[in-house]
């Protein structure tokens, strides 16, 4: 039986100006749900409602806020701005789609860790795990399942996935998704198995990244009354379900999207004190087939 180690880190609320809005389609008016709310360079993030309403906690009002999500171009507007955000539909590039004959009668588990997982609150920031291609691969290409390991407090919350091809300076580049990919994660510990067979996703030869985006929305929430009793003050901390497991792993560098952007982190960023490469990344496998 595994066991798992849950450290929940908990965001303390402080008080700052707090900005509304509303993102919407700019030709039909529909709201825009799940769109991914940036202060830009800074670890402040948010994500639209169903109705494509959001708030975010910000005291510069003239401060940028970035607003991606998938089938919109990028638009960043100065918070002052952001009472109204109309987001552009992106220009489809149809990709060739081949019609294939898949047996999934072989199956290769890839990215497996074999130590304790622990559970980080990290904010709103998303943290990709890397996996390099290897010409074992040959023979089950297909990407059939991605699992992730979570944690969560309460019932049915939800998290995005994401899947980036590696870009030309070898960060994460672009999507390999053409929509968002939006899974229910149940209460507790689980192992989740998300099935992309019907993608017809083939294991790039330069590796991918999968990183997982936690939503920042009223139903993932929860609140904690917190009270010091020698300043007989009571505060709420809130944080957002699920959670998820992180691996320690031996690598140079990890990589996280944060303020609308690309952050590479280092060993000695990561570890100040440690005299090993052990940094943390997603419990994230991939299931190959051929």
């Amino acid at each position: 039986m595994r066991k798992f180690l849950g450290i929940a880190l908990l965001i303390t609320v402080n008080l700052v100006s707090q900005t509304k809005g509303v993102v919407k389609d700019s030709l039909t008016g529909n709201a825009i749900s799940y769109v991914s709310v940036w202060v830009e360079n800074e670890n402040i993030g948010t994500t639209s409602e169903e109705n494509g309403e959001f708030s975010i906690n910000v005291n510069d009002k003239n401060k940028n806020l970035i607003f991606s999500v998938l089938g919109y171009q990028r638009k960043v507007l100065k918070v002052s701005e952001a009472g109204v955000v109309l987001m552009a539909p992106a220009s489809l590039e149809l990709n060739e789609v081949f019609i294939v004959n898949k047996k999934e009668s072989r199956q290769l588990e890839i990215g497996k860790i074999k130590k304790l997982a622990e559970a980080f609150d990290k904010g709103p920031r998303l943290d990709a795990k890397f996996f390099p291609y290897s010409e074992a691969y040959k023979k089950t290409k297909w990407i059939q399942k991605v699992t992730i390991l979570t944690d969560s407090r309460i019932d049915n919350s939800t998290i995005k996935l994401h899947l980036y091809e590696v870009g030309e300076n070898g960060y994460p580049g672009k999507e390999l998704l053409a929509k968002d990919f939006i899974i229910s994660i149940e209460r507790g510990i689980h192992e989740n198995k998300i099935d992309l067979s019907d993608l017809n996703l083939e294991m790039p030869q330069n590796g991918i990244f999968v990183a997982f985006e936690r939503l920042i929305i009223e139903k993932n929430k929860l609140e904690k009354k917190i009270t010091d009793y020698n300043s007989n003050t009571t505060k709420t901390v809130i944080t957002y379900a699920p959670l998820v497991l992180y691996n320690p792993v031996e690598r140079d560098f990890t990589f996280s999207f944060s303020g609308g952007r690309w952050i590479k982190h280092t060993k000695e960023e990561l570890q100040k004190t440690a005299t090993t490469t052990t940094v943390y990344e997603p419990s994230v496998t991939l299931i190959l087939s051929n």
